[in-house]
């Protein structure tokens, strides 16, 4: 286990840091204590102890003297800021230690028995939220609740005897404290699955990252490659054939505006890549570097689910073939079950993958194909993906 997985299982993920993905398990006992989620469950235990009035009237109407009324009423204070600081404390103990400060709270309640006797078990009501709150396994946490609920009724029976009211007190510890725990699970659950769903967001992010450097990198990889060779071309043309000059040079221009469109388009995510485009561009490239091309008129064997991956096969072998076959001929064929990029140069260079294959291969592989690269019967490089 990591050492961030182990941090996680010390303290309940609904306790999170605001605005953050971790459970507070950095946190030391005086610092959480003050931390906002502390705070947060201040407030609504604050209001449970509304309840603690009764037992305060209890100790006032059984104290002798105003000495200890004061001392009982203090130690019932006590009580309530163990109560409520013990479900932070827990919050950085590991699940088998988080039984000490429910334990302290169970023995500070026996502090006022002088003044409640038997009836202190009226107070063990927040002894089971602290329960409920720990987040124990469940098995432990209904053993624990519905025993102590028992000893409630032990000791409300020892002191009045056996009648129905004696079944409030058990009954208001076990209803309160399993709801208490349900409901912790629910919350806890729920940010279980906000935090799957941030990191589900954050891997499409990386996803799309990845996406994006890619298609970036097929679309420039060409189209700058294409300009290259033609602005060579052009340079080579100036003086003997001027006119031709302008006309690669307008190329040129038209090319880099459409790389530039192209990579708009990707960033923004609405682009779109087409085997008949793909095939129009590669006769101009391979027009450009003197490479025969032998390629079908219509892609209308290449099924509509597969012709956009058939663009990217094409894009990527013609661009292979520009920039390192020194070939003489290509050949593409478009069967309704393969796509091949042919060409007779200098064939395949061992332990060359760019990352225009890589990238090309995720394609292929997410579409459920194989891509397969090697000599081509023309006696170069061979670049085929079956579907």
């Amino acid at each position: 286990m990591s050492d961030r997985s182990e941090k996680q299982s010390w303290g309940p993920l609904w306790i999170m840091r605001p605005g953050g993905t971790r459970p507070i398990d950095g946190y030391t006992v005086p610092s959480v204590l003050w931390s906002m989620p502390a705070l947060r469950w201040y407030v609504g235990g604050g209001v449970s102890l509304l309840w603690v009035f009764s037992a305060g009237t209890e100790i006032v109407r059984a104290a002798p003297t105003t000495a200890s009324t004061v001392a009982g009423i203090t130690l019932l204070c006590v009580y309530a800021l163990a109560f409520l600081v013990a479900t932070p404390i827990n919050w950085t103990l590991r699940p088998m230690r988080r039984a000490l400060p429910i334990l302290a709270v169970f023995a500070l309640s026996f502090l006022l028995w002088p003044w409640l006797g038997w009836g202190v078990g009226a107070l063990w009501t927040y002894v089971g939220v602290v329960i409920a709150t720990a987040l124990l396994p469940w098995r432990v946490t209904w053993m624990s609740v519905f025993g102590l609920a028992g000893l409630a009724l032990l000791f409300d029976v020892i002191d009045a005897g056996w009648n129905p009211d004696v079944l409030w007190v058990p009954a208001i510890i076990a209803s309160i404290s399993l709801m208490m725990a349900a409901f912790m699970r629910s919350i806890d659950s729920l940010a279980r699955m906000r935090a799957a769903q941030r990191e589900v967001e954050r891997l499409a992010a990386e996803r799309e990252r990845g996406r994006v450097a890619r298609d970036i990198h097929d679309i420039l990889g060409h189209s700058l490659t294409v300009i290259t060779v033609k602005t060579e071309l052009a340079r080579r043309l100036v003086d003997a054939d001027p006119e031709r000059a302008k006309a690669e040079l307008a190329e040129v221009e038209a090319l880099s505006r459409g790389a530039l469109a192209d990579v708009r388009a990707t960033v923004a995510g609405f682009r779109g890549v087409s085997v008949s485009g793909e095939l129009a561009a590669a006769r101009v490239a391979l027009a450009a570097v003197d490479i025969v091309l032998d390629a079908p008129a219509t892609t209308d064997a290449v099924a509509p689910e597969h012709r956009e991956l058939a663009g990217w096969v094409v894009r990527e072998g013609v661009t292979n073939v520009v920039r390192h076959a020194r070939a003489t001929r290509c050949r593409i064929r478009l069967d309704p079950g393969r796509i091949a990029v042919e060409d007779d140069g200098i064939g395949p260079v061992e332990g060359e993958a760019g990352t225009g294959l890589a990238g090309l291969r995720e394609r292929v592989d997410a579409a459920g194909g194989r891509l397969a690269v090697g000599r081509s019967d023309l006696g170069g490089f061979r670049l085929e993906v079956t579907l």
